[in-house]
């Protein structure tokens, strides 16, 4: 998994790595999408984790922001093919995300809109920032680490990163 991301997980691969019976894993999980969903929500505590150690009392607002976002794309760069699970599993359109799912992923969303509140008082806005700021870190980090940011732009990533944040906050 952290060589070749999710096309290189399945449950008969996974078992034999860890030493269990398929049907191990399946009794005490479930199926291959509650792994990789199980993973993902300990991925994003992980981030959470880097972007609090991020944030300083004594910094401005918008330099916690710039602090986040290169907590972000290091977070990103340090495992990209467990990151990149976050962002290419997907579930059957049918099946909703599992309430402790969304409980992580809200957990590291809610820290980076703290972090905003200062600059965007009202709260609907402050959401739909969130939302595109990481979007577009997510975007950078994604071609980032797939090498054809290269092809667009000679910058580092995290200079781009820190442009975007600084005239999105303007």
């Amino acid at each position: 998994m952290r060589l070749e991301g999710l096309r290189g997980l399945g449950m008969r691969r996974l078992a034999a790595v860890i030493g269990y019976a398929p049907n191990s894993i399946y009794n005490a999980v479930g199926d291959l999408d509650t792994v990789v969903l199980r993973v993902n929500a300990r991925t994003l505590e992980r981030l959470h984790d880097a972007l609090v150690g991020a944030v300083s009392p004594d910094a401005t607002p918008r330099d916690n922001a710039v602090s986040v976002a290169d907590a972000y794309l290091a977070f990103v760069q340090a495992d990209p093919q467990v990151w990149s699970l976050v962002f290419e599993h997907s579930l059957a359109p049918d099946s909703a995300f599992p309430e402790w799912y969304g409980e992580a992923l809200t957990r590291t969303t809610d820290l980076v809109d703290r972090v905003l509140a200062p600059m965007i008082p009202d709260a609907d806005e402050r959401r739909q920032a969130v939302a595109t700021l990481w979007a577009g870190l997510h975007g950078l980090a994604s071609l980032s680490t797939s090498r054809k940011l290269a092809v667009l732009t000679p910058e580092p990533p995290r200079d781009l990163a820190r442009l975007l944040v600084r005239r999105f906050l303007g």
